[in-house]
């Protein structure tokens, strides 16, 4: 089994749930951050697919790990966890950034 593909996939489906959500169930802030997180988490479950389809494993737990603290934090807030959990959001970030860099490493 291809851990990566399926942390990859369950990403993308969380996120349209979490996307979902937000644009109908949530309001305010909560649906901001449903939105952000859902937005992010998606974007990187493809990258991280498409980071593997070049064989960059790496880049590709970066995009997932950092895909699912950065998006997760936002979706805790959201379900009324303590807005501390968005000072552990930026650490996502950074991964994905991380990601980012190392895939154009790996393209050079």
């Amino acid at each position: 089994m291809n851990w990566l593909v399926l942390l990859a996939a369950l990403s993308g489906a969380l996120a349209v749930g979490a996307g979902g959500f937000g644009a109908h169930g949530a309001s305010g802030a909560a649906a901001e951050w449903l939105r952000t997180g859902a937005q992010y988490q998606l974007t990187h479950a493809v990258a991280a697919l498409a980071a593997l389809h070049l064989g960059a494993r790496g880049p590709a737990w970066l995009f997932v790990v950092g895909g699912a603290v950065f998006a997760g934090t936002l979706y805790l807030m959201a379900l009324g966890l303590p807005r501390w959990l968005g000072a552990i959001t930026p650490i996502g970030g950074a991964m994905l950034i991380a990601g980012w860099l190392w895939l154009a490493w790996v393209g050079r």
